[in-house]
């Protein structure tokens, strides 16, 4: 018997280029993953304090700023909308301040998540060239990058429904167990807690059950658990009832205009507009056109592949279609900001139908020209996207210096609507060079939300004024009125009955506009 040592077998020679490759093959989809997001980031961090505070902004501030019962009733004034949103921002602002790096850095991150998400999506179901493309299109979006730069909880909501898709997917090919129907619930659950409007996607994920009739028990178990964990605020909105939307008006071609626009990443009214956004809205849609009959393509001669594209389909025009549906039948929710859930399908669907062909293959457009077009989109995104840095539609840090720099001991000040306050307290750095407020009559070292509140003074009150206030500053923030709801056409005549009592109390008047659009109107009423 031998007593040598055998050798060990040798390694396959195969084996060895195989781990390599894999291992590449991961570096690589972890990079098409991170890249496009740091960048995101990247882009939403610069110049990310520069542009003022608006209204909603500066309404999450004084919201997430209560304690205790008046933040309770604070998020039950808001109907419960953003309230995960609002308990971050309490948090945080109790840890590090309010400063504006600081209350917008979540929806940065939110960006950069929701960018991140989206390339996950297009290596799940597509390629990674289509995931890369993909996520540098999302990245580069207008829309996504100006809300990643607001005290709002946009993007946030959009990044967990992003992941949602994940999670989706995965209960759809039956992998993960019980950790994706998890996942699942508890990124849908989150997304609706941090925007009602969350859940106009479900509609859209349940078109994926037509392929997938086997998964739908676990899918409307899910769906069922996520909607139980959402009665709070159900009963939330239902104690609010519609007069938070009071300024939402119904569905028309001005409105489509907008979400086309936004969807597209080509423009946010009234400020962000550029030469090129016509252009950057018909290739978008000449595009988007393209994929869905490449899906159509797809369902004639490989049935079980289309539901991959037929599912961004859905999940783009589904939540506009509930949208209107909503608005016809009760409350108009149909609104750009609403709909910018379904930003994510845009750049997939383009990635989609650029880079494997479906139907430009077909329609006989030659591959230079597709390069040529995804050249287009990424130049045109970014020229709408460069000009928008550092543009405040509603400059109030301004406003709020220029009021200051101008006021007189016996000064007052009055806003309307009382929501004006807000980002005019926000900026108001020193309080004894203030007027004293009038409407509302709250002293300046409170901060409290003033959301939707429209009051304003009697005749008597305004009669009484040249007594009390040598001059009085009326600042309101203009919108509403021609073309808008009954409710906004009202407000409007009320501002139009105050300001001309005023006039008639202080015969001189002088007015400021500051924004871009103007929409902070600054008037000094003297006699």
């Amino acid at each position: 018997m031998s007593t040598a040592l055998e050798s060990p077998a040798a390694p396959h020679p195969l084996s060895g280029a195989l781990h390599e490759r894999g291992a590449r093959g991961r570096i690589g989809g972890i990079l098409v993953v991170a890249a496009p997001s740091l960048l995101a980031l990247a882009l939403c961090l610069y110049q990310i304090t520069t542009r003022s505070l608006w209204l909603d902004e500066s309404a999450t501030v004084a919201i997430a700023s209560q304690h205790g019962a008046a933040f309770g009733s604070a998020l039950a004034r808001d109907g419960g909308n953003m309230l995960a949103y609002y308990a971050l921002l309490h948090v945080l602002i109790g840890w590090f301040g309010s400063g504006p790096l600081l209350l917008r850095l979540p929806a940065a991150i939110g960006t950069a998540a929701t960018v991140a998400f989206v390339a996950m999506l297009g290596l799940r179901l597509f390629s990674r060239r289509v995931a890369l493309v993909a996520a540098v299109l999302t990245a580069v979006s207008l829309s996504l990058v100006y809300w990643g730069q607001n005290a709002r909880g946009y993007t946030p909501m959009i990044a967990l429904l992003t992941a949602s898709f994940l999670a989706f997917l995965a209960l759809l090919e039956g992998r993960g167990g019980w950790r994706a129907w998890v996942a699942y619930v508890a990124s849908m659950t989150a997304a609706v807690y941090l925007g009602l409007e969350a859940v106009l996607v479900v509609p859209a994920q349940l078109v994926a059950l037509l392929w997938f009739r086997g998964r739908w028990r676990t899918v409307v178990s899910a769906v069922i658990v996520t909607a139980v964990c959402c009665i709070p605020l159900a009963v939330l909105a239902a104690d609010r009832g519609a007069g938070q939307l009071f300024w939402v008006p119904s569905p028309s071609f001005s409105v489509l205009k907008q979400v086309v626009q936004a969807l597209s990443s080509a423009a946010l009214q009234p400020s962000f507009y550029t030469s090129t956004t016509t252009v950057l809205v018909v290739l978008t849609l000449l595009l988007l056109a393209a994929g869905a009959l490449g899906t159509w393509q797809l369902a004639r001669t490989a049935p079980g592949e289309a539901w991959r594209p037929a599912l961004l389909l859905a999940w783009l025009l589904l939540p506009s279609i509930v949208a209107l549906l909503e608005s016809a039948l009760g409350q108009s929710i149909f609104q750009a900001r609403y709909l910018l859930l379904s930003l994510p399908p845009v750049s997939l669907l383009l990635a989609w139908t650029l880079i494997e062909r479906p139907a430009l293959a077909r329609l006989r457009i030659p591959g230079l020209l597709s390069v040529a077009m995804l050249a287009a989109l990424f130049a045109l995104r970014a020229a709408q996207l460069a000009p928008a840095y550092g543009v405040s539609s509603e400059n109030w840090r301004s406003a709020t210096s220029y009021v200051t720099a101008r006021s007189e001991p016996r000064d007052c000040v009055a806003f309307y609507p009382l929501d004006a306050r807000m980002p005019f307290r926000y900026y108001l750095h020193n309080l004894a060079l203030a007027p004293r407020p009038v409407l509302p009559t709250l002293p300046w070292r409170e901060v409290r939300p003033f959301v939707e509140q429209y009051q304003s003074l009697s005749p008597a009150q305004v009669a009484r004024l040249p007594a009390q206030c040598a001059r009085v500053w009326l600042i309101t923030r203009r919108g509403g009125g021609v073309g808008g709801t009954a409710i906004s056409r009202a407000n409007s005549i009320r501002f139009k009955r105050l300001a001309g009592e005023l006039a008639g109390a202080y015969p001189a008047s002088s007015t400021a506009y500051f924004g871009q659009a103007g929409l902070v109107a600054v008037r000094l009423y003297s006699r």
